[in-house]
């Protein structure tokens, strides 16, 4: 077919789409971004959490920014937030990638995996690496 003096192809080749692959940059933000949830979160479970000294010290009323973070900490993976949001992430990342969505997804399946959320978490984390073989968004 012609349009404006130049053969267009509409073969499968010419179509063919790439699969979404981060940049270098886009990388090295997943990394820190990675790194930084799974630190606070093993911060949270073993000095805050599980540390005997600090939840004794909270669990008799001591009103503080730590016993606060592990409060919350505690409700949400109590109640599998964690590993809900990451799997809602990862399966929205799944039909539609988009590096946003990989980090949120990296930060809710890093701390649900280091927060005992770990049977979700591990899914969405699995789901994550799969969405990285799917074709990235058309631009124009």
């Amino acid at each position: 077919m012609l349009e404006a003096g130049r053969m267009i192809d509409h073969s499968a080749a010419a179509m063919k789409r790439v699969p979404f692959i981060p940049t270098p940059r886009q990388v090295q933000w997943l990394l820190i971004v990675g790194f930084v949830a799974v630190g606070y979160a093993l911060y949270l479970r073993y000095l805050a959490i599980e540390y005997s000294p600090v939840a004794l010290a909270c669990d008799a009323g001591l009103q503080s920014w730590g016993c606060k973070a592990r409060a919350v900490a505690t409700y949400l993976f109590r109640n599998s937030v964690f590993g809900i949001a990451a799997l809602a992430i990862a399966a929205l990342n799944l039909v539609h990638p988009s590096i946003v969505l990989l980090s949120a997804g990296i930060v809710a399946g890093g701390a649900g995996i280091v927060l005992y959320n770990v049977g979700l978490s591990g899914l969405a984390l699995a789901l994550l690496i799969l969405g990285l073989a799917r074709p990235a968004p058309a631009t124009e």
